[in-house]
């Protein structure tokens, strides 16, 4: 399984970015995929996710800030993200499993090299 984010990069607070995940290589029928994020000194967390069935589920934080969508016809998935803030700053992970465990960062063996969101 191949999972390459894109789309990050540095903004003002009150800016938007929207990341990419273009997902390769996986023989699931149907798979959960979603974002996580990691900010220097601080444990990985859950931003995002999105079942097959297309079910949403959202940090706290982030809540009607942004919005997880997924191209399925081109296996891409998306993190549009509205109203930054200097506490979004950020490397930002692609996830993809077989079922969605919620926002446990152990259960998600699938992961993308991140790509970097910083807010000022």
């Amino acid at each position: 399984v191949q999972l390459v984010e894109s789309g990050g990069g540095s903004v003002q607070a009150g800016g938007s970015l929207r990341l990419s995940c273009a997902a390769s290589g996986y023989t699931f029928s149907s798979v959960c995929m979603g974002w996580f994020r990691q900010a220097p000194g601080k444990a990985r967390e859950g931003v995002a996710a999105i079942d097959s069935d297309g079910s949403t589920s959202y940090a706290d934080s982030v809540k009607g800030r942004f919005t997880i969508s997924q191209d399925n016809a081109k296996n891409t998935l998306f993190l549009q993200m509205n109203s930054l803030k200097p506490e979004d700053t950020a490397m930002y992970y692609c996830v993809l499993e077989r079922f969605c465990y919620g926002f446990s960062t152990g259960r998600y063996n699938y992961w993308g090299q991140g790509t970097q969101v910083t807010v000022s």
